[in-house]
Parts: C-alpha cells; sequence; structure tokens
C-alpha cells in the first residue's frame, strides 16, 4: 500500500536536493547581504515547481498545498527571479521551457485544499537561515488524507552522519515512512545517488543523564529559558543540539536525540502543517512519539495551519509523559 506513492516522493525530494545544492553552492559564506533572502527564494520557488509538475503527472487528482505563492514570479520588475527558478528547474526538468509554465507549477501549490480527499503537503526548504548559513535546512513532502499523514519523506542534505562532528561518511540523507510500514533512511553519495538504506529507529535511552536533545538555533530569550527549565525539571543535562529545520525530527527518528520541544510564548503564533507534516510520520514511524504541549495529536484538519494545537513535543516515546508533567510544570508558572 502506497509504495508507488512513497518511490514517487524519494525519487522527488531527491531531484529537489539537487535544486537546493545547485543554488546553495552559490551563496558566499560572510559575504552574502543577510537581508538578501533570494537564493533561499529560488530554491523555494524551482523545488515547489518540480514538485508540483512531477504530481500533476503522476497523481493528477492529487492537491498540493505547498508553502509558496507565484505574486512575484508574474510580476515584470522580477523578471530575473523567474529566470533563475526556470534555469534551476531545468537541471532536473528538460520541459521548463518557459518561465510562465513554471509559474503555473508553483501556483498549483495555492490551490484550495478539500480534507476529504488526499493532498500533498510541501515544505520546499525549510530553515531559511540555515540554507543561506550552508548549514542545516530540510526538504519536506508529506501525503495526507482524511486528518491522517500517510507517508513522508524528509531530506537533509548537510545532517552529519553524527550530531556534534563536522565530519559525515555520507553525501546527505532522506529519510521516508509511510503509516505503519516503519521508517528508513536513505544515505546518498556524491551526485546525489542512493547507496545505502536502512531501518530507521529512535533511541531507548531514559537514562536523563545520557539523554540529548535539540532545539532551535534561534528563539527568543523567553523560549529557550522555557525550554531550558523543561529539560531541567526532566533531569537532562547534556547541552542542546542547535540545528535549523525539520532536521530536528530526522536526529530524533534515527536516535541522536531524545526529545525535540518547540513551543512559543506567543499567544497569536500558530505552527504551519508543512513544518511538521513529514517530520512527524518519519519520527512516529521510527518508534517516536509526537504530541503538542498538552499531549494532543496533531490535527492536520484545520487547514494551513495546526490551529488546533499549541507547540511540539518530539520524542523517543519512552521519555514522552515525563516531557509533557515537566511542560506542564513549567508553564503553569508562566
Amino acid at each position: 500500500m502506497l509504495a508507488e506513492e512513497l518511490a514517487f516522493a524519494v525519487e522527488t525530494v531527491r531531484s529537489a536536493v539537487k535544486i537546493c545544492r545547485s543554488v546553495q553552492g552559490q551563496i558566499e559564506v560572510g559575504k552574502w547581504d543577510k537581508g538578501d533572502r533570494t537564493p533561499v527564494t529560488v530554491a523555494d520557488l524551482a523545488v515547489q515547481a518540480v514538485v508540483s509538475r512531477g504530481l500533476q503527472e503522476q497523481f493528477p487528482h492529487d492537491a498540493l498545498m505547498g508553502e509558496e505563492g507565484s505574486e512575484e514570479l508574474r510580476s515584470p520588475e522580477y523578471a530575473d527571479l523567474a529566470a533563475q527558478v526556470m534555469s534551476h528547474v531545468r537541471t532536473v526538468r528538460a520541459d521548463a521551457t518557459d518561465p510562465l509554465i513554471v509559474t503555473d507549477w508553483v501556483e498549483r501549490g495555492q490551490h484550495a485544499i478539500d480534507p476529504n480527499r488526499r493532498y500533498w503537503v510541501l515544505d520546499p526548504v525549510d530553515g531559511t537561515k540555515g540554507f543561506l548559513r550552508k548549514e542545516q535546512y530540510a526538504i519536506a513532502l508529506a501525503l495526507v488524507e482524511r486528518g491522517k499523514i500517510l507517508l513522508g519523506v524528509l531530506a537533509c542534505p548537510n545532517l552529519p552522519t553524527v550530531l556534534g562532528t563536522a565530519e559525515s561518511e555520507v553525501w546527505g540523507q532522506l529519510y521516508a515512512a509511510r503509516l505503519g510500514g516503519g521508517a528508513e533512511r536513505i544515505d546518498l553519495g556524491r551526485d546525489d545517488v542512493v547507496v545505502r538504506r536502512s531501518p530507521l529507529r529512535v533511541s531507548t535511552e531514559t537514562e536523563p543523564a545520557k539523554l540529548n536533545w535539540v532545539e532551535r538555533v534561534e528563539s527568543s530569550d523567553k523560549n529557550h529559558d522555557v525550554t531550558s527549565q523543561v529539560v531541567t525539571a526532566v533531569g537532562i543535562t547534556n547541552e542542546p543540539f542547535r540545528i535549523d529545520s525539520q532536521a530536528k525530527y530526522a536526529a530524533v527518528a534515527r536516535g541522536d536525540a531524545a526529545l525535540y520541544l518547540r513551543h512559543s510564548l506567543s499567544k497569536t503564533y500558530i505552527e504551519k502543517v508543512w513544518d511538521h507534516a513529514a517530520g512527524v510520520i518519519v519520527t512516529e514511524e521510527a518508534g517516536g512519539r509526537v504530541t503538542d504541549v498538552n499531549g494532543k495529536p496533531l490535527d492536520v484538519t484545520a487547514g494551513r495551519q495546526l490551529e488546533n494545537n499549541t507547540g511540539i513535543v518530539a520524542t523517543n516515546g519512552r521519555i514522552h509523559d515525563r516531557v509533557l508533567a515537566a511542560v506542564r510544570e513549567v508553564l503553569s508558572r508562566k
């Protein structure tokens, strides 16, 4: 079941990795204007175009919930941007022969979603700042039907083989899962050729002193303070691995970390579906558990946002209830 869809997702995301590597290779870290988001915008739009076009061909009745729109590409003043996007799309799609064609592919991700029919969810480049720093980012694609995440593929092109080290024995990884079918890690070699596939399992560690955890690179001081208090309440003493994007889900799913906690003290902030869907199913099918900070499963039925949830708790499953209790304790004091 869903074998064809999962194979499509893996191959399409692998093509997207090629685009992102090409765009990221043009960035000169330290010389790039931090206010210029052009590289990540080009990558975002090009990846969404490629995924959208692939869906039109293989699953034409499936809708796409994509993060990006095509408004900029349709404006004459952004003709150079449109040309850059088309150029990168052409590296994996020979039929990208006109910027307007590519623009239409991008726009498909903004069409209305029928929650009663299955649809795909895409975050073309998750982790903007990590991408621009040539550090961690992710490409995330998931399939949803009637409130269930059926499958997900998460690409982490720059994630080292072992967190905390600069060396990596592979050129990048994909993490793939389907509901009830488990999860696997797919190692990529040079030119993003698949060199190895292996089962993916979370850590079985429960002893606080041995637990590792991940969190965002950049967050407000207040949010980091709350996270630190929760971690202390659980008994974890190790310093966090700070990485951008849904690569944090990958770290939990492959056993490098036992906890990823995401929350905001803002009363108005709502998480986006594309920021979590692929990471959630990869983590859960690897044996972990993902809920919001109140212990509720993530509800993807409310549209493009997780309007019925607050924050994220992703763990190896074994420490999940302990973490939720600590979250309640800490937030009750705020």
